[in-house]
Protein backbone atom coordinates (compact mmCIF):
# COMPACT_ATOMS: atom_id res chain seq x y z
CA UNK A 1 0.00 0.00 0.00
CA UNK A 2 1.40 3.57 -0.76
CA UNK A 3 0.31 6.66 1.03
CA UNK A 4 -1.18 7.70 -2.46
CA UNK A 5 -3.48 5.01 -1.65
CA UNK A 6 -4.77 6.63 1.53
CA UNK A 7 -5.82 10.04 -0.20
CA UNK A 8 -9.38 9.50 -1.65
CA UNK A 9 -8.92 11.63 -4.65
CA UNK A 10 -5.12 10.43 -5.42
CA UNK A 11 -6.81 7.40 -6.86
CA UNK A 12 -7.87 7.45 -10.45
CA UNK A 13 -11.18 5.41 -9.44
CA UNK A 14 -12.00 7.91 -7.09
CA UNK A 15 -10.94 11.27 -8.73
CA UNK A 16 -13.24 14.08 -7.78
CA UNK A 17 -15.55 15.58 -10.88
CA UNK A 18 -15.05 19.01 -11.59
CA UNK A 19 -18.46 19.62 -11.90
CA UNK A 20 -19.17 18.09 -8.65
CA UNK A 21 -17.90 21.00 -6.26
CA UNK A 22 -21.52 21.23 -5.58
CA UNK A 23 -20.65 17.86 -3.61
CA UNK A 24 -17.61 19.45 -1.88
CA UNK A 25 -18.36 21.63 1.24
CA UNK A 26 -14.88 22.85 1.54
CA UNK A 27 -15.61 24.32 -2.53
CA UNK A 28 -19.18 25.80 -1.29
CA UNK A 29 -17.81 27.53 2.05
CA UNK A 30 -14.57 29.20 -0.12
CA UNK A 31 -17.39 30.13 -2.97
CA UNK A 32 -19.97 31.47 -0.72
CA UNK A 33 -17.21 33.50 1.21
CA UNK A 34 -15.33 35.09 -1.81
CA UNK A 35 -19.07 35.69 -3.07
CA UNK A 36 -20.14 37.58 0.26
CA UNK A 37 -16.35 39.43 0.66
CA UNK A 38 -16.87 40.92 -3.09
CA UNK A 39 -20.29 42.04 -2.11
CA UNK A 40 -19.33 43.66 0.68
CA UNK A 41 -16.23 45.89 -1.42
CA UNK A 42 -18.54 46.92 -4.11
CA UNK A 43 -21.05 48.60 -1.87
CA UNK A 44 -18.17 49.85 0.26
CA UNK A 45 -16.71 51.15 -2.91
CA UNK A 46 -19.86 52.44 -4.33
CA UNK A 47 -20.83 54.21 -0.38
CA UNK A 48 -20.57 58.12 -0.55
CA UNK A 49 -18.37 58.81 2.65
CA UNK A 50 -20.31 61.44 4.24
CA UNK A 51 -16.76 63.00 5.30
CA UNK A 52 -15.90 62.92 1.81
CA UNK A 53 -13.20 60.26 2.18
CA UNK A 54 -14.03 57.70 -0.55
CA UNK A 55 -12.77 58.56 -3.77
CA UNK A 56 -11.97 61.69 -4.57
CA UNK A 57 -12.22 63.70 -7.67
CA UNK A 58 -8.82 64.59 -10.04
CA UNK A 59 -8.19 66.39 -13.05
CA UNK A 60 -4.76 66.19 -14.84
CA UNK A 61 -3.91 68.70 -18.13
CA UNK A 62 -0.91 68.59 -19.57
CA UNK A 63 -0.83 71.74 -21.70
CA UNK A 64 2.07 73.03 -23.81
CA UNK A 65 4.13 74.48 -21.09
CA UNK A 66 2.42 72.95 -17.31
CA UNK A 67 0.58 69.88 -16.00
CA UNK A 68 -2.40 71.18 -13.95
CA UNK A 69 -3.81 68.41 -11.40
CA UNK A 70 -6.74 69.28 -9.70
CA UNK A 71 -7.76 67.18 -7.30
CA UNK A 72 -11.25 68.08 -4.52
CA UNK A 73 -10.95 67.52 -0.96
CA UNK A 74 -14.05 68.58 0.10
CA UNK A 75 -14.15 69.12 3.96
CA UNK A 76 -9.98 69.23 4.30
CA UNK A 77 -8.07 72.31 5.54
CA UNK A 78 -4.82 73.32 4.00
CA UNK A 79 -3.15 72.16 7.51
CA UNK A 80 -4.40 68.45 6.54
CA UNK A 81 -2.54 68.12 2.87
CA UNK A 82 0.85 67.32 2.37
CA UNK A 83 1.94 67.02 -1.74
CA UNK A 84 5.19 66.09 -2.50
CA UNK A 85 7.01 65.67 -5.94
CA UNK A 86 9.55 62.97 -7.06
CA UNK A 87 11.51 63.21 -10.65
CA UNK A 88 7.88 61.02 -12.27
CA UNK A 89 5.47 60.75 -9.02
CA UNK A 90 3.24 63.41 -7.42
CA UNK A 91 1.71 62.37 -4.43
CA UNK A 92 -0.99 64.20 -2.15
CA UNK A 93 -1.96 62.53 1.32
CA UNK A 94 -4.48 64.15 3.34
CA UNK A 95 -6.70 63.18 6.20
CA UNK A 96 -9.30 64.63 8.74
CA UNK A 97 -11.31 63.77 12.31
CA UNK A 98 -14.12 65.12 12.69
CA UNK A 99 -15.69 64.89 16.33
CA UNK A 100 -19.16 66.22 17.58
CA UNK A 101 -20.69 66.26 20.70
CA UNK A 102 -23.61 67.83 21.73
CA UNK A 103 -25.19 67.18 25.48
CA UNK A 104 -29.37 68.53 25.78
CA UNK A 105 -31.86 67.94 28.22
CA UNK A 106 -32.66 64.05 27.95
CA UNK A 107 -29.54 62.89 25.70
CA UNK A 108 -25.85 62.51 25.08
CA UNK A 109 -24.73 62.59 21.53
CA UNK A 110 -20.88 61.83 20.94
CA UNK A 111 -19.87 61.33 16.81
CA UNK A 112 -16.54 60.49 15.43
CA UNK A 113 -15.69 60.72 11.40
CA UNK A 114 -12.45 59.79 9.95
CA UNK A 115 -11.00 60.49 6.15
CA UNK A 116 -8.20 60.00 4.73
CA UNK A 117 -6.43 60.30 0.89
CA UNK A 118 -3.75 58.78 -0.55
CA UNK A 119 -3.15 59.89 -4.48
CA UNK A 120 0.33 59.16 -6.09
CA UNK A 121 -0.10 60.35 -10.04
CA UNK A 122 2.26 59.41 -12.42
CA UNK A 123 4.18 63.04 -14.33
CA UNK A 124 5.13 62.59 -17.62
CA UNK A 125 9.22 63.08 -18.28
CA UNK A 126 10.16 66.72 -18.70
CA UNK A 127 8.37 68.09 -15.67
CA UNK A 128 10.06 70.75 -13.17
CA UNK A 129 9.08 69.39 -9.46
CA UNK A 130 11.70 72.37 -8.06
CA UNK A 131 9.27 75.22 -9.24
CA UNK A 132 5.75 73.27 -8.62
CA UNK A 133 2.99 76.10 -6.95
CA UNK A 134 0.10 74.61 -5.39
CA UNK A 135 -2.99 76.23 -4.11
CA UNK A 136 -6.11 75.45 -1.82
CA UNK A 137 -9.21 76.78 -2.53
CA UNK A 138 -12.95 75.89 -1.58
CA UNK A 139 -12.07 72.32 -1.26
CA UNK A 140 -10.19 71.75 -4.04
CA UNK A 141 -6.62 71.70 -4.53
CA UNK A 142 -4.62 72.91 -7.41
CA UNK A 143 -0.96 71.93 -8.10
CA UNK A 144 0.91 73.41 -11.40
CA UNK A 145 4.03 71.88 -12.31
CA UNK A 146 5.70 73.99 -14.98
CA UNK A 147 7.60 71.33 -17.88
CA UNK A 148 11.41 72.07 -18.90
CA UNK A 149 12.20 73.93 -21.78
CA UNK A 150 13.80 71.34 -23.08
CA UNK A 151 10.59 69.28 -23.17
CA UNK A 152 8.57 72.02 -24.30
CA UNK A 153 11.38 72.04 -27.21
CA UNK A 154 10.42 68.25 -27.99
CA UNK A 155 6.94 69.16 -28.71
CA UNK A 156 6.64 69.45 -32.35
CA UNK A 157 3.10 70.07 -33.85
CA UNK A 158 2.27 68.07 -36.68
CA UNK A 159 -0.50 69.41 -39.24
CA UNK A 160 -3.64 67.08 -39.78
CA UNK A 161 -4.58 67.45 -44.36
CA UNK A 162 -7.31 66.49 -45.49
CA UNK A 163 -7.11 63.35 -47.18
Amino acid sequence: MQIKDLIPWARKDHAPDPKSDDQNPIATLQRDMNRVFEGFWNRVGDFDWPWGGGEAKSDVVDTEDHVEVSIELPGMEMKDIEVTVTDDMLTIKGEKKIERQEEKKGYYLSERSYGAIYRTIPLPPGVDGEKADASFKNGVLTIKLPQTPEAQAKVKRIEVKNA
